[in-house]
């Protein structure tokens, strides 16, 4: 914690010092990552402005990616973010562990659907008809309990039939390997920049609006697609990298339209899970 002290401004415009000042702050390691940032009166007292300047001024500091806003909690030094490496399917559970962080699961849905109940579109993108049904599942995932990514997944019942609800808590990729004669390939992804809904921003401790990135995918195994897959990711916690070289022609995506919108970006993921 920070000592309050008084720090008056001594130039207009206010707001502009503070947002550098508090910049600054954020990034000396004063604070260490994951460590609270003074609060909204603390900085109106310290610097001298009103609750309304510092609340903008923080504000600002949580859509740069520089300080994290838990609600009912406070404000915190954003720890670095988490990378997802956009040539490899690999686990959150295990990137997350490589990361240093905690991994944790919340199953808010898990239930068997017919396939007659499924949209033209995902049934489209599964391959077409899938007598068993699917498991429909939504996910939240958390990093030392802090949500960051939500995801919405049907998966083909025929390829994992005994999946259970409670094996959701942790890696499915790595349930998924477990199961025999299923050989996973890679996936096609499109990636589009979106606001988050209010219910999906609620789940995630944004506020309704809140950028992030959104991912639909479609995973595949030897003989075809076997989930359709849509993720929201947590822009301010989440990082994607990719390596690019010239000596490769540029691979057309498989995926023509995702409901409708044209999808911005589009990256086909072929390697081996881990």
């Amino acid at each position: 914690m920070v000592e309050t002290k008084v720090d008056p401004l001594l130039r207009a415009p206010a707001y502009h010092q503070l947002h550098d000042r508090l910049r600054r702050l954020a990034l000396s390691g004063e604070i260490p990552p994951g460590g609270r940032f003074p609060t909204e009166r603390e900085l109106a007292q310290r610097y001298r402005v009103s609750r309304v300047t510092a609340n903008k001024a923080l504000s600002q500091l949580v859509m740069e990616g520089l300080l994290q806003f838990r609600p009912g909690i406070g404000t915190f030094v954003r720890k670095e973010a988490l990378e997802l490496d956009l040539g490899a399917l690999v686990s959150f559970t295990h990137k997350a562990r490589l990361a240093g962080r905690v991994p944790s699961t919340r199953v808010l849905e898990f239930e068997r659907v017919a396939g007659s109940d499924l949209s033209d579109v995902v049934l489209q993108e599964l391959g077409g008809a899938v007598p068993a049904g699917v498991l429909r599942m939504m996910r939240l995932r958390l990093a030392d309990g802090i949500p960051v990514i939500l995801e919405r997944r049907h998966l083909r019942a025929d390829v994992c039939p005994e999946l259970r609800r409670e094996e959701l808590e942790g890696s499915l990729y790595e349930r998924l390997l477990k199961e025999p004669g299923l050989r996973l390939t890679g996936a096609d992804q499109v990636l589009r920049a979106v606001p988050f809904e209010p219910s999906d921003a609620a789940l995630l401790q944004l506020k309704p609006g809140s950028a992030g990135l959104w991912v639909h995918a479609i995973g595949r195994a030897e003989g075809g697609p076997i989930w359709v897959e849509d993720t929201l990711y947590r822009g301010d916690l989440f990082g994607f990298v990719n390596t690019i070289t010239i000596d490769q022609p540029p691979r057309p995506g498989r995926i023509t339209s995702i409901s409708g919108i044209p999808p911005v970006s589009r990256q086909t993921t072929t390697h081996n899970l881990r």
